[in-house]
């Protein structure tokens, strides 16, 4: 069976046919062509496609495109731009945090998320704790907890 989600992506909305069981993360990247957002584990555990639902971090892919109707959706996209990019962008940028790029993406999502929810009460063992659930199989996470919070500074 087919439905009808509108909901707002990235400030403009769209509005898509899919069927009922089509999830969040195939409406973003297949229906909307926004490709920055990735699949990664399937099930939920690597955190590679997160997104921001409303402003709070969610999996995109635990989630069906129909339960986004009415609601904001916030990729990666729709974070910065070239030549201005987020602070969590810059700060992974600036201390080195990624490498082949895959996690990059939901790995960021989620960091924002992070600084927000924890504003001033964020150290290094507070970060390594948020990360769980964002798999990044090229680095140890020392530049990604380093990026974290340089970005908290700036935000």
């Amino acid at each position: 069976m087919t439905v009808t989600v509108e909901t707002t992506i990235n400030g403009q909305p769209v509005t898509g046919e899919v069927d009922e069981n089509t999830l969040l993360v195939q409406f973003i990247r297949e229906n909307q062509e926004l490709t920055g957002t990735h699949v990664g584990c399937d099930t939920s555990q690597c955190g590679a496609c997160t997104v921001h639902l409303d402003g709070v971090p969610v999996k995109s892919c635990t989630m069906l495109a129909v339960q986004a109707n009415g609601h904001e959706v916030t990729t990666i996209e729709g974070i910065g731009e070239e030549g201005n990019l987020h602070p969590m962008q810059a700060a992974f940028q600036e201390n080195h945090g990624l490498q082949c790029g895959f996690c990059t993406p939901g790995m960021i999502m989620a960091s924002i998320g992070i600084v927000e929810r924890n504003k001033s009460n964020l150290d290094d063992e507070t970060i390594r704790r948020e990360l769980e659930g964002n798999i990044c199989r090229c680095t140890g996470y020392h530049n990604i907890v380093k990026s974290i919070a340089a970005a908290a500074q700036d935000m």
